[in-house]
């Protein structure tokens, strides 16, 4: 279902668009189901952005929300905005109207408890994200800056018309974030861990790169697995077979459990990524004995050459095959197919020992009420700051020798 409007006046029909920059000057159409959104004009506006990442394609989101993961039922109401120019879609970006905050991976809890002692409803908020997917990447999709700023410009309005508290852009890229700025929102910083490629010939000389202390830990990690008699296969794309994708559902259900939540995503999404998104999936299964015993997923992007740690589990406990699942496969798969980057998600310091560097992430934030804006912003303020500090201290744990460079190509033997 979608309503439409132009300004603030539901159910008009759209006229011809003015020159300015406003959001007057746009037909503002919501769709509270994303899969009746043209998919075609949704991905071309966001294959137009620096930072296009799989998970803003119209595809996954249609998924979370069709397989009744992220739907009004589990707290993620659908209210996609786009604009409209002469029939065109010309900027869009996926809002939700929330009544909680889980699945989020920027924390507000602190700001809705400070809410309700006052008695006052933080509660629905609307949030710019993906569920449940804390990778930074464009979040306004726009042909252009003009486009963008009137976006912004529709979701405040949408906001105050709801008379929701506040409106939250999380992981949101550069361009994303000066058009917040520019129109007064609160940014937040956060640090996330990731690791860059420097070229390497292999993952011996990956290894080579690191703090002797770093690597020894690696090798001994790596080798408790291989001790354990675990081998690992991967498949990608279409390639990974019904079979695959069942055992990793498996997998990754068993973990959530064992740590007493039920997993947010349901089977019909994977079954959605296997059909439509086939090409942005790679798989590593664990064997032992010829038994799979555990199983992680990654995202890629062959075109942009990043690669995304995104879930995991196991059916049996051998020691560090977390490790091993999770940051070893996946690096070297990384380094033998030519890939710059890989993402391994929100929060975890242990990521450095692995040599996932400090990456800092950005939010955008605005609150309805004054009075709580000004405090959000003191309070910002002083968390920034703290995580500068944070940065500087993380920079003085780096795991990279100062001298590393692109290291020549050595083998395990001659490596302390």
């Amino acid at each position: 279902m979608e309503s439409e409007s132009r300004g603030t006046t539901q159910g008009t029909t759209a006229g011809a668009p003015g020159p300015g920059g406003g959001v007057e000057d746009y037909v503002t159409r919501v769709f509270t189901v994303p899969a009746e959104i043209p998919l075609a004009d949704w991905n071309a506006l966001l294959e137009l952005e620096a930072d296009p990442s799989p998970f803003m394609r119209l595809e996954y989101l249609a998924a979370l929300d069709a397989s009744g993961s992220a739907t009004h039922r589990t707290g993620w109401r659908p209210a996609f905005m786009t604009l409209w120019d002469s029939g065109h879609m010309v900027a869009a970006c996926p809002l939700y109207l929330k009544q909680h905050s889980y699945g989020e991976y920027v924390f507000d809890w602190a700001w809705a408890n400070a809410y309700e002692q006052h008695g006052l409803s933080y509660y629905p908020k609307a949030l710019v994200a993906v569920p449940f997917t804390p990778v930074p990447g464009a979040r306004l999709l726009a042909r252009d800056d003009a486009s963008r700023a009137a976006l912004l410009q529709a979701l405040l309005r949408y906001c105050q018309e709801q008379q929701l508290s506040s409106l939250h852009l999380l992981f949101a890229q550069p361009r994303d974030q000066q058009a917040c700025v520019d129109a007064g929102l609160m940014l937040r910083h956060t640090v996330q861990f990731h690791w860059h490629n420097q070229k390497y010939l292999d993952f011996d000389q990956f290894l080579a790169s690191l703090q002797q202390d770093k690597r020894k830990k690696i090798r001994q990690e790596r080798r408790k697995v291989a001790d354990a008699g675990v081998q690992f296969r991967h498949a990608q794309g279409r390639d990974i077979s019904p079979a695959d994708w069942r055992f990793f559902y498996s997998c990754y259900e068993r973990t959530y459990l064992e740590h007493g939540n039920a997993p947010y995503l349901q089977p019909d999404f994977f079954a959605r990524m296997a059909r439509d998104m086939p090409e942005h999936w790679l798989m590593f299964v664990a064997e032992r004995d010829g038994r799979p015993i555990a199983s992680s997923l990654v995202g890629i992007d062959a075109s942009q050459r990043v690669a995304y740690g995104r879930y995991w589990g196991a059916l049996e406990r051998v020691n560090c095959l977390h490790f091993e699942a999770c940051y070893y496969q996946p690096l070297n798969w990384c380094i033998d197919h030519g890939f710059e980057r890989f993402e391994g998600g929100a929060q975890g310091e242990h990521k450095m020992a692995r040599a996932l560097l400090p990456t800092r992430t950005s939010s955008a934030h605005w609150l309805a009420h004054p009075a709580f804006s000004d405090a959000v912003a003191r309070f910002l303020e002083r968390e920034e700051s703290g995580v500068d500090s944070y940065l500087s201290h993380l920079a003085e744990r780096n795991p990279v020798r100062a001298s590393a460079g692109v290291p020549p190509a050595t083998t395990p033997d001659n490596l302390a």
